[in-house]
């Protein structure tokens, strides 16, 4: 697991076993993530999106306590995914980082709770997965506008935004933060040991859109 510069927010990349059938691969260990973190990720849910070219999923958060970490992999197609920092006092807040994801390098992402993540499609269609720690429950999901100035997240400017009625009129991050949903910098999460850090990312993870 590489850190991704926010704090909770990491990135891996799988080693990938190829020959005449095909390929294989390891996407998610439960005992390898906790060793490597310190955290282990308790499955809830698993969700499944199917998305067109241009679909922006997101900036979604839940609150916290108890958040809802989120384990995010693209397995057909390719996206652009997104971590955003909504902690209030966070070093990093309004900070994010982008990650392309998609079924060559089969990266996975994992932004803890407390943290933004949103997606664009970038494929003519995009299957997207993820492993959450809690359940969805909608008294408790919060969103901010993906295409807020303020954060300024840098989406692709070739491709066309599409979003849910509901995304669409998502608050700004100054309107969310004045009426209180966003989350505070979470205790539990501080700067991992030494360990956790693994060596220096992968070619086919980018993390520098901004």
């Amino acid at each position: 697991m590489d850190s991704l510069g926010i704090e909770g927010a990491w990135v891996f990349t799988p080693r990938i076993h190829r020959d005449d059938r095909g390929s294989m691969l390891e996407s998610f260990r439960g005992d390898e993530f906790a060793a490597d973190l310190g955290y282990r990720l308790d499955l809830a849910q698993a969700n499944c999106s199917v998305s067109r070219r241009g679909v922006i999923r997101g900036v979604h958060f839940a609150d916290v306590p108890p958040g809802q970490a989120k384990y995010v992999t693209c397995v057909s197609g390719a996206v652009l995914d997104i971590v955003v920092d909504l902690r209030v006092g966070s070093p990093g807040y309004a900070r994010w980082e982008a990650v392309r994801l998609d079924d060559e390098n089969r990266c996975s992402v994992f932004a803890s709770e407390g943290l933004g993540h949103a997606f664009m499609a970038l494929s003519d269609e995009a299957t997207v997965l993820y492993l959450s720690s809690t359940p969805y429950a909608p008294a408790r999901e919060h969103g901010v506008h993906p295409l807020d100035p303020e954060i300024g997240i840098g989406w692709p400017t070739d491709v066309e935004p599409v979003l849910s009625p509901k995304d669409a009129i998502a608050p700004s991050l100054g309107e969310a933060r004045r009426s209180g949903q966003l989350p505070g910098t979470p205790t539990a999460w501080r700067t991992p040991p030494a360990c956790a850090v693994a060596a220096p990312r992968s070619a086919g993870t980018e993390v520098s859109w901004h």
